[in-house]
């Protein structure tokens, strides 16, 4: 067996530190996958930034502001058919028309929103208040807004580990943001390991696991929140109250796919004090620790 050159890069995309690490024949090869795998990253942050105006997304806002129809091309089709899958899977927890909320809930203002302003915006809230018919999206109701965070970061990493199997690489692990695919194990057949944050210590590690293949994903209550008495209000936020959940800590999915991870361990979020049985019935391999530090899932450490 020729002998492989290992390679990490380490970049910035889509507000989050990524990394890469790949095994390659050579140097060269390796450079030039690198490149090709932060180049697709960065067309989607082109393509489905929110914060960029030059964006496809922002385009689609838009049209969804004044409300109107737009066509989308076939990957952006794609998206929205898994986030119209993963609403109705859901029962309505997961909604890409939610990100709206986010105008009253300023996690850096460390106060509550009005509850009549949280309530207003639920008007506009809803993926069954827009009509999708691939192509064509229509906003009949003005003043919707579409986000793909809970999506796009998840469906790159995937799509990385598709590039550089296409490119040939056999041996590696993407990290965007803590969405993480591995492409396979280590040339010598040893696994990736992976440690999972602890929710309440931001240089701890609550668990740790070992991956030769597939996705891992996670959600938690400590990216983004505020606490308010004594009360922590995080980011995750119900589409139904406008309100954050506050029964899990954190949860983390391994699945195939990593967007699949992604959604699952999202809409175990949402479920709240469902979320630990939800997971169960799903029957991919989880990890969960709730507000009060209790822990379960299937990849619990014996």
């Amino acid at each position: 067996m020729p002998q492989l050159r290992y390679l990490r890069r380490s970049f910035k995309a889509m507000g989050s530190p990524c990394d890469l690490q790949i095994y390659t024949p050579n140097a060269a090869e390796g450079r030039r996958v690198a490149t090709l795998v932060i180049a697709d990253v960065e067309r989607l942050e082109a393509l489905y930034s929110r914060y960029r105006s030059d964006s496809f997304l922002s385009e689609i806002n838009r049209v969804a502001a004044t409300g109107g129809s737009i066509t989308v091309d076939d990957e952006t089709a794609g998206l929205l058919n898994y986030a119209a899958t993963a609403h109705r899977e859901s029962d309505g927890l997961f909604d890409i028309t939610s990100g709206i909320l986010r105008r009253v809930w300023r996690f850096d203002q460390g106060a509550l929103p009005d509850q009549e302003r949280v309530r207003v915006l639920l008007q506009q809230v809803g993926w069954d208040k827009v009509n999708w018919l691939p192509p064509l999206l229509e906003f009949p109701l003005p003043g919707m807004e579409i986000d793909f965070g809970g999506v796009v970061k998840e469906y790159a990493a995937d799509r990385v580990a598709a590039l550089c199997w296409n490119a040939g690489v056999r041996h590696g692990f993407i990290n965007l943001g803590g969405d993480i695919k591995v492409i396979g194990p280590h040339p010598d057949g040893s696994p990736w390991r992976i440690g999972i944050r602890h929710p309440r210590n931001p240089v701890g590690v609550i668990q740790r696991l070992s991956l030769s293949g597939g996705g891992m994903a996670s959600s938690g209550d400590y990216e983004r929140c505020i606490v308010v008495d004594g009360v922590r209000y995080a980011h995750v936020l119900n589409p139904k109250t406008g309100w954050p959940v506050r029964h899990l800590a954190a949860v983390s999915v391994v699945g195939e796919l990593c967007v699949v991870a992604g959604s699952a361990s999202t809409i175990a979020m949402l479920k709240e004090e469902q979320g630990p049985a939800w997971l169960e019935a799903l029957g991919l391999p989880h990890f969960w620790v709730d507000v009060n530090g209790q822990v379960g899932g299937s990849l619990v450490s014996p």
